[in-house]
């Protein structure tokens, strides 16, 4: 069966079968990466039905651009530079319709104790400090805490340079943190 014969095979093996023609691979390459994918997205666009489209878009392109791949490039590196281009296309094709917030509240039927209420808020106040940066500065704050994503591999996702990328995560953190206290109503002090 396919499925046994290429499960063991690297990213970038399956990619040189669907370079010299054969889709099959497409879907387990689908099946290993579609959820990081999603959650990437998701991040960037806020808005789940939406996110689930361009992992479609994304996995079509992989197709359509097969033969751009490079094997010696890491497949997610590849992988999230055509998501990244998926996501700024659809902002060009559909201005203004990106919303929502993809972080909805958690609701228990039991009542929580003081502790994990309080740990909530703070998770729920951190999102909407995330939410309140900037596309670029949440992007790269993104790849890096939430996918772990070296600086190197960001880098090459977002065409800069790694002392570029490491600029960007700082101002990001600076700029959440700051967020995160003015959403808590705290001064925040320098120190």
């Amino acid at each position: 069966m396919f499925y046994d014969r290429v499960e063991n095979q690297t990213d970038s093996s399956l990619m040189k079968l669907v370079q010299a023609g054969d889709t099959s691979p497409l879907a387990l390459l689908f099946e290993r990466h579609h959820v990081a994918l999603f959650r990437y997205l998701l991040h960037l666009t806020r808005n789940p039905a939406l996110s689930e489209d361009l992992v479609q878009e994304v996995f079509f392109r992989v197709l359509k651009y097969a033969k751009s791949y490079d094997p010696d490039l890491s497949f997610p590196i590849w992988l999230y530079g055509m998501a990244r281009n998926a996501y700024f296309d659809s902002i060009r094709k559909k201005r203004g319709e990106i919303g929502g917030d993809a972080f909805g509240e958690i609701k228990s039927p039991e009542p929580m104790p003081e502790e994990l209420i309080s740990r909530k808020e703070d998770v729920m106040l951190l999102q909407r400090a995330l939410l309140k940066l900037p596309d670029d500065k949440r992007e790269v704050l993104v790849l890096s805490r939430f996918h772990n994503l070296r600086y190197e591999d960001i880098a090459r996702i977002l065409q800069c340079e790694i002392g570029t990328v490491k600029v960007r995560v700082y101002r990001a953190l600076k700029e959440l943190r700051e967020n995160f206290h003015e959403l808590r109503g705290e001064k925040l002090y320098e120190s």
